[in-house]
């Protein structure tokens, strides 16, 4: 009797998390260490927004059915020099709508520096035609951000996984 109330003293201890402690754990998560940056725009020769397709689920079967899944957005950074900064990173669900914003300050992307969002499989409302629209900045012109969304869902014995490139659908560059 006494090693079961031990126990369910320690369960209760152990269920029992303060809203700090979970954010604290989220923070640690892989997907949510993110270097800020202060920079002024203004310092920032070369803009570039990004179409990066997600799919939250895909349809199986006879189309009535939905199979839901976990997207990676990839934000690589291939440049061995400059770094870029993440300016905004939206995410839409199938009928353009915003679900999510992802960046509420600028992120400091270093040369081979790699960051990701994710979007849970429990996450509903984006459906087959969710997106997100990624701006990033750099100091000089580049070609230097890898964009990608990898999608990765399991149903009982049977696996699903892909990768979708982004599209360029907006470049400035100020001499």
């Amino acid at each position: 009797m006494r090693n079961l109330l031990v126990l369910l003293s320690l369960l209760m201890f152990l269920s029992c998390t303060d809203k700090k402690t979970e954010k604290i754990k989220q923070r640690s998560h892989p997907s949510h260490v993110y270097t800020y940056s202060a920079i002024d725009t203004a310092k920032l020769n070369y803009f570039e927004s990004d179409y990066v397709p997600v799919y939250s689920d895909i349809y199986f079967q006879d189309g009535t059915r939905r199979f839901h899944l976990t997207s990676t957005i990839s934000l690589r950074n291939t440049s061995l020099q400059d770094s870029a900064y993440i300016l905004s990173a939206k995410y839409y669900d199938s009928h353009g709508q915003t679900l999510k914003e992802y960046v509420d300050s600028t992120l400091l992307l270093l040369p081979l520096e790699s960051i990701e969002f994710v979007v849970e499989d429990f996450e509903l409302a984006g459906g087959v035609g969710a997106n997100f629209i990624i701006n990033w900045g750099a100091v000089n012109y580049s070609n230097q951000l890898l964009i990608q969304s990898i999608m990765i869902g399991t149903y009982g014995q049977q696996g699903v996984s892909f990768l979708s490139e982004s599209k360029v659908i907006e470049r400035n560059y100020r001499e």
